[in-house]
This record gives structure tokens, C-alpha cells and sequence, in this order.
């Protein structure tokens, strides 16, 4: 979606001053400049969110429960530990469009997605393919290409890829389609992103569920890129699964604990589909240890372990500044980023850099090319590194930088585009130089 933007600083200035969400800002702490140097401009939120200021409070509270009550910090520190996963679940499902008990904290992502494979990946002889983006996370397709071995199957068979067309980057929904049709009745699973990590497309989810639900396949999505960054409505779109890191959008700190959906048709029958362990009991008699399983309400009973306490602070921290916002405010300034950035882009840059994310079709990030003739890429990322611009590169040649809602400015993505200016400048007069 493009914009008219004045691309002024006066403009990013004012728009800055328009933003009834650039109090949030403060509340994080940001990386500090090297000293009598530029300030940082931090746009890597798609890899690590920023610390939420309170996420300090919130963690050096517990270590003082912890030192003054020791394992009576169960039921008697300021927020106790046995119901304390619980502190997150209403913020999850609001971000995620979930039922309260569609969605629960806990693990990591991977261990989270094999976990869910081991339940939604059923394969018999007849329906036993899993389908992927041929662009995955390599954590994605490991878990599938492990899991379809687990179950006795070449992965050279059994893992289907849904590939962009040559030359292009954008995964098309027709091409989906014929691939899923090509297969016919032997795609067991559909794996998928809501945010394309690499080239930050926003991929259309509910149109994803239907063709699922077309081949008679179950679907779940990674939306370790799509979560706190772009609206979601999973109960509604009705996946089978989802999940989720916390240490992007979420700023839940590096290697927070993850978040998981079911969907409530899941959650009417007994347990035994799924893997078990004993903080999926029921926590009336969790401590009674019996040898049979009491389910938890909802996907509670699918926790395996107590959660690390420390690991879900910052979380818990985080969410309250999303509800505070709104998901819909900062969608909207996301947009408005994008936006202004691609106007500047164009305006200042145009057959120098471009962008290979889809304009009517993103989140907070842009996946940049450098194109100008005889420029090395890796060295503008260099130069911009240097001018103490914090962003992202990815193998072959992209430059992910990702304007986040919650704590960049206008300014940041004007001041941004200037520096891009500088290392491309000054690469273009090395070049000359050494010619």
C-alpha cells in the first residue's frame, strides 16, 4: 500500500509528532552508539526485539522471590510461579486471534513444532507427503525431514516444496494449487509461514487453511515472523496448529520461551493423541502424583515441564505494552513505515537498491537488494555497520531491516536511508578510486 509522503526530515519529524504510540519508545532500551559516534538506528526486530525496560523489573522481581521465599515462590511470590504461564495466555490469544484456550507458553519453537508434528503428522501408505516452502527456515525443514524419517519415509519422496517461479521470490497461491493437485491425495501435512522469514512476505493464511482443507491435508503455520508484527484471527482461520518464538515482535529476549495453538476442535477429546508430561495434568491434582493423566483445561495439557520462570518474564512484560497499543494501531503504523521508506527507497535510491518484499503484501519488514552496478553488497552492509546502523544480512545478498511499530520512528527510517545513501556513495567512489 503506497503512500504520498514528503521525503523530508521535517516530515519524518512531524510525523513523529502526529504518532500517538511514539510514547512507547521509551519504554525499551536501546543498544548504545560507540562513543562521539552516530546514534544507532536499530531495525532488526525480525531477528531480536528490543528489551522492554520493564522486562529488568519483572526478572529482578522474581530473583528476589526466589531469594527471599525459595520454593514458596510457587504460591506466594508477587505473581506466583504455578499458575504463572497463565500471566501470558490472554495477551497470546489476543495477538494470535485465539481462544484463551487455544494458546499456552512453553519450550522453544522447534522442540514446540515437533511436538505438534508428532501429534498432526499421521502418514499411512497412501498419505504420508509434508509440504513446505522450498525458502524454509532450515529449523522448519529439519523438524519435517527428521520427522518424516521417524516415521519410516524417504524425505526425497516424502518432503514436497511450494518454490517461487524462476527470477521471482514472491510464493504464489496458484502455484500452491498445482502443486497440492499434483500430489493429489498424498500430502499428509501442509508447514508453513505467516511471515516468509527471507523475503518478508506476508502470506495469505486463510487461503492457505482452504486449500488444506481441499486436499484433506492438516496445516500449520510458523509464525515466529508473523506474531506481533500483522494481525491474526487463527481461531477463525482454523489451522490445525501454529507456533511461535517470543524473541522478535515479541521482545521476549534471546531464547524466550515460545507459544503454541491448538485449535479448540482438538481439545474436545481425551489426551492420548499427544505426547504427555506431568504440567499437562490437571493442576488440581498435578501434586498428587498419580500414575494416570488428568488433562489440563484446553492446551494446557499439552506442557510438558513447569516454565522457566525467568525465560517468561520479559514476556509477560512485553505483551502489556502490545495491549496497551493495540495490534490494529500498530498495524496501521507499520504500514506507514513501510511506506515511507519505500517512497524514500524510490525517491533517493531507485536502480541503486530495491526491495523484493511484496508492497501489498508485508509486515514491518523490507528484504533489500543492492543493484547498482559494480557494488559488492557485503560492503555496503559493511559501511552501514559502521555508521552504526543495526540491521540484518542473509546469504546470498539481502539486507533485512524492519521499522518496528513499537519503538522506531520516522526519523529512524528517514535517517536510515540517508546512511544507505553514504555506503553506497561511498563503495561507488572506492570503486572509482581503485579503477
Amino acid at each position: 500500500m503506497r503512500r504520498d509522503y514528503a521525503a523530508t526530515r521535517d516530515h519524518a519529524e512531524a510525523m513523529d509528532r502526529e504518532d500517538d504510540l511514539a510514547t512507547l519508545r521509551d519504554e525499551f532500551n536501546f543498544p548504545r552508539s560507540v562513543a562521539g559516534g552516530l546514534p544507532s538506528i536499530y531495525l532488526c526486530g525480525n531477528s531480536l526485539g528490543l528489551q522492554p525496560r520493564r522486562a529488568v523489573r519483572y526478572v529482578q522481581e522474581e530473583l528476589a522471590d526466589w531469594g527471599r521465599l525459595a520454593v514458596e515462590g510457587h504460591h506466594r511470590a508477587r505473581r506466583p510461579w504455578l499458575p504463572y504461564h497463565r500471566l501470558a495466555t490472554p495477551g497470546l490469544a489476543r495477538l494470535a486471534g485465539a481462544l484463551p484456550r487455544e494458546v499456552v507458553a512453553m519450550n522453544t519453537l522447534t522442540v514446540n513444532l515437533h511436538l505438534l508434528l508428532a501429534r498432526f503428522y499421521q502418514p499411512d501408505s497412501s498419505r504420508y507427503r509434508i509440504l513446505i516452502e522450498s525458502t524454509a527456515f532450515p529449523s522448519d525443514r529439519f523438524a519435517a525431514v527428521s520427522q518424516i524419517r521417524m516415521r519410516g519415509f524417504d524425505p526425497d519422496d516424502a518432503l514436497v516444496e511450494w518454490a517461487p517461479r524462476a527470477g521471482e521470490s514472491d510464493l504464489r497461491l496458484e502455484d500452491l494449487e498445482s502443486t497440492v493437485a499434483a500430489y493429489g491425495d498424498s500430502i499428509a501435512l501442509m508447514l508453513l509461514p505467516g511471515v516468509q522469514y527471507y523475503n518478508g512476505q506476508l502470506l495469505d493464511m486463510p487461503a492457505l487453511c482452504h486449500v488444506a482443507r481441499q486436499a484433506g491435508a492438516a496445516i500449520g503455520f510458523d509464525l515466529a515472523h508473523a506474531i506481533g508484527n500483522v494481525p491474526l484471527s487463527l481461531h477463525d482461520w482454523a489451522p490445525d496448529f501454529a507456533a511461535w518464538c517470543s524473541y522478535k515482535y515479541l521482545n521476549g529476549g534471546p531464547g524466550a520461551i515460545a507459544g503454541v495453538f491448538v485449535h479448540d476442535r482438538h481439545l474436545q477429546g481425551d489426551s492420548k493423541a499427544h505426547l504427555l508430561g506431568w504440567w499437562g495434568h490437571d493442576e488440581a491434582s498435578r501434586f498428587s502424583m498419580r500414575p494416570a493423566f488428568s488433562a489440563a483445561h484446553g492446551v494446557e495439557s499439552w506442557q510438558l515441564s513447569n516454565p522457566p520462570i525467568l525465560s517468561l518474564a520479559p514476556v509477560i512484560a512485553s505483551l502489556e505494552l502490545f495491549d496497551r497499543a493495540t495490534i490494529a494501531k500498530l498495524r496501521d503504523k507499520s504500514l506507514r513505515l513501510t511506506g515511507f521508506l519505500e517512497n524514500l527507497l524510490d525517491l533517493h535510491l531507485a536502480g541503486q537498491v530495491r526491495s523484493i518484499t511484496p508492497p501489498d503484501a508485508r509486515g514491518a519488514q523490507l528484504s533489500l537488494l543492492v543493484t547498482a552496478p559494480g557494488i559488492e553488497p557485503r560492503t555496503v552492509f559493511a559501511r552501514l555497520e559502521a555508521q552504526q546502523v543495526i540491521a540484518d544480512w542473509r546469504e546470498p545478498d539481502v539486507i533485512r531491516v524492519a521499522p518496528v511499530p513499537l519503538y522506531n520512528s520516522f526519523l529512524e527510517v528517514f535517517e536510515f536511508v540517508e546512511r544507505l545513501r553514504s555506503a553506497i556513495a561511498s563503495n561507488t567512489a572506492s570503486n572509482t578510486a581503485s579503477n
